[in-house]
């Protein structure tokens, strides 16, 4: 044991520049783990805000959540949803409230009042008809609680998926790296099987080697993540993500300090996931190192020849055939759950995964099709394809940064437009009014042929008798003139036979068939039985369900779509609708301005979340690139002097690195963008399932198409090209400071 540590140690010494690219690989992954844990942690428990609707020491709102039975497995239990008009509180407890104290109201937004009483004696008036208020817990009464909590739940829903996808790519890269670094390595092992070391005294030593080396990076990485995440955080808040006060603190002095030590669970995931995937990528190399022979080793270091072992043929070979048969199973019995953020942004990772698995296998016909011209373009070919292993491990940091890249953008975008344009063909009116509380003037609005007020609520519905689920609304006060300016896709029914006894459903709802009666809870959180009057097609997922004013509770009139007359002027018809409409932040816009500005291809908050996610993964693929170039040329040394023996300038030899390079580039963009026409593909065939055949334009707009988002694509090639072609024409120099050797 002490001859094996002995041996590491100094094996880490005199190979430092080997390790070098592993420490950073891990200690980065680590650092990305940790500063998107802190920030998860730090969502989990956001700060207490002090109070601002009411000074008073109670506080008094109605109940604010829906509360249903709903059946788990043998048993009964309680599933509970937020409703967004919760009815205020009624005149009789304000009565009784009165009686223990001073009420103070707020008449502009009616849904709850202060109490100078004690808490207490206000608990005993109220019982269960509604929820007392205290402390801290007063600000749940405040008008942008709500907001807030909204602005929390979009932060967790962000970290979570960067979390995930920095995991999925800080793994891959450690993984990858540490099987390089073992690979470069295999001369070592062949002289030391033919000195006389057995395969269990190699594996012993790569093991220990690992061991040292995660260590080591994944405690560096912990102190990179604790100061990282305050960075973080105000990169959120400067995107538009996270609300202003949001903060992430790792230095141990934030709102609750029980998750900043270092064993709390960030820091506890991120270290033992560093040093696990530190050990594990060592783990597969030295076990093939270990079997074979003494001469077979020294001949496989000259030039790769079986580079895939069978175990990662299967395993790639699995995850491709997984996930492949997940986007067909998909299809064939949801699409529409192809167009969710959830599935286009985990789903692609197992087609990346299987395309970085089996990429020193695709890495070689992909090499076929590349023809450098000129001699030192053969030398260049040639190079590549002699050392697989190499340019395999150059290729996949740009496989995935350029996959990630085009599905996780591709997907939003290709999504977010068929959306809008389904929104466009969906909407029949020329004007549209919008603001809080709108009312119009009893008086007829010249140039107007039809009216069609609507408010945003939800109903509730309880699927299968198992799940509470929640279905967004449109309250709509005559359902003719809803007819008159939309061009709903409806598949069975009638809009126009809406009453208040009735509602519009679309197909993902477990009763759809005209005359079926659902039980529903409304926005208000009453129990009602509503007749379905129509069906809507599902599409993209946003047509949502209808109701009448009636079924709507207090929930304010937001949105007036107007049809005008023949031969109306939109100018005169616009003023003489601003004049008929009262509401705060009026405001009356044509349908086209009105549908750039709520159906944006992309929302900003979507698109910076994604666009500083990439970041961070191509900033660390791009790190990973060049340690590994620097790596790859420390053990170069022989075959560049040679070539300089053999008569070739040093010009000529930077240039064959530079080739080597870009075309290690290109293999990983050509995998790339084959990866990501597959994602893309399936999203493609989604919305051509969810497109109805037949149907006065229901449905057309899922006809958009995809959309590559070449830019960003091309943004990550560029970045991933001049790292590794600058990185491998200074690797060799690099080198020979290092004292790698001269060439």
């Amino acid at each position: 044991m002490l001859t094996t540590l002995a041996s590491a140690w100094a094996n880490l010494r005199t190979r430092r520049h080997l390790f070098a690219g592993a420490f950073v690989a891990v200690a980065l992954g680590v650092a990305l783990v940790a500063s998107m844990g802190l920030g998860l942690a730090a969502a989990a428990d956001p700060p207490a805000g002090k109070p601002q609707r009411f000074a008073q020491p109670v506080a008094v709102m109605p109940h604010d959540t829906l509360t249903v039975e709903v059946d788990r497995g043998p048993h009964r239990a309680l599933d509970s949803k937020k409703i967004p008009h919760p009815q205020p509180v009624d005149k009789e407890l304000l009565r009784e409230l009165a009686e223990l104290g001073t009420v103070h109201r707020d008449h502009l937004v009616p849904d709850a009042v202060g109490v100078d009483a004690s808490a207490a004696a206000v608990r005993g008036v109220v019982g269960d008809r509604a929820q007392v208020l205290t402390g801290a817990a007063r600000r749940l009464a405040d008008p942008g609680a709500e907001r807030d909590a909204q602005a929390v739940v979009a932060v967790r829903a962000m970290l979570g998926t960067a979390g995930g996808v920095s995991a999925f790519v800080a793994v891959f890269v450690t993984a990858s790296t540490f099987a390089f670094v073992v690979a470069l390595r295999r001369r070592e092992f062949g002289l030391l099987r033919l000195a006389g070391a057995t395969p269990g005294r190699v594996r012993r030593q790569l093991f220990t080697e690992a061991l040292a080396v995660g260590v080591a990076a994944s405690a560096t990485g912990c102190a990179l993540g604790s100061w990282g995440a305050p960075l973080l955080a105000r990169a959120l808040i400067d995107n538009g993500i996270a609300p202003p006060w949001f903060t992430v603190s790792g230095t141990g002095t934030p709102q609750s300090t029980s998750w900043t030590s270092w064993t709390s669970w960030p820091f506890q995931l991120a270290f033992w996931t560093g040093l696990f995937v530190a050990v594990a990528g060592a783990w597969a190399a030295s076990r093939r190192a270990g079997r074979i022979g003494p001469v077979e080793a020294l001949r496989d270091a000259d030039v790769d020849t079986d580079v895939m072992p069978w175990s990662r043929r299967i395993v790639g070979a699995a995850l491709l055939a997984l996930g492949l048969g997940l986007t067909v199973h998909t299809l064939w019995t949801d699409p529409s759950a192809l167009l969710k953020r959830k599935t286009y942004t985990t789903q692609p990772m197992i087609l990346i995964t299987a395309a970085a698995a089996l990429a020193p296998l695709l890495v070689r016909p992909v090499l076929r099709m590349i023809r450098p011209p000129g001699a030192v373009g053969l030398l260049v070919r040639e190079n590549a394809a002699a050392s697989v292993r190499r340019t395999a491990a150059v290729a996949a940091p740009v496989l995935v940064t350029v996959a990630l890249s085009g599905s996780l953008m591709g997907s939003a975008e290709s999504v977010s437009a068929a959306k809008a344009q389904e929104a466009s063909e969906q909407t029949n009116s020329q004007l549209i009014a919008t603001g809080d509380a709108l009312s119009l003037a009893r008086r007829p609005v010249p140039g107007v042929a039809a009216l069609s007020p609507s408010a945003s609520t939800a109903v509730f519905v309880r699927e299968e008798g198992t799940t509470l689920l929640r279905s967004e609304a449109r309250a709509v006060s005559d359902p003719a003139a809803l007819a008159a300016t939309s061009r709903l896709p409806v598949v069975s029914g009638d809009i126009r036979h809406l009453d208040d006894r009735s509602i519009v459903v679309n197909e993902e709802w477990e009763h759809h068939r005209v005359g079926d009666r659902l039980t529903v809870w409304l926005g208000d959180g009453r129990r009602t039985t509503l007749r379905v009057a129509a069906v809507l097609a599902h599409g993209t997922g946003d047509n949502g369900a209808y109701v009448t004013m009636a079924n709507a509770g207090a929930a304010p009139v937001d949105r007036i779509d107007v049809r005008l007359t023949p031969g109306a002027s939109p100018a005169a018809a616009t003023d003489a609708l601003r004049a008929a409409t009262s509401g705060h932040d009026v405001r009356v816009r044509t349908a086209a301005a009105w549908l750039d500005a709520t159906h944006p291809r992309v929302k900003p908050q979507t698109r910076q979340g994604m666009l500083l996610l990439l970041g961070i993964a191509l900033t660390y693929a791009a790190i990973s690139l060049a340690g590994t170039q620097l790596m790859a040329a420390s053990v170069r040394g022989r075959e560049l002097r040679a070539l300089r023996r053999a008569g070739a300038t040093r010009a000529q030899v930077r240039l064959m690195l530079a080739g080597e390079a870009l075309v290690a580039v290109a293999a990983g963009t050509a995998l790339g963008l084959a990866v990501t026409a597959l994602n893309l593909g399936g999203i493609a065939a989604a919305l051509g399932l969810l497109s109805p055949e037949s149907g006065a334009g229901a449905g057309a707009g899922l006809e958009a198409g995809v959309v590559v988002p070449w830019g960003v694509v091309s943004s990550a090639v560029g970045v991933c090209a001049v790292v590794a072609v600058g990185t491998g024409v200074l690797g060799p120099g690099w080198g020979r400071r290092n004292g790698v050797g001269e060439w």
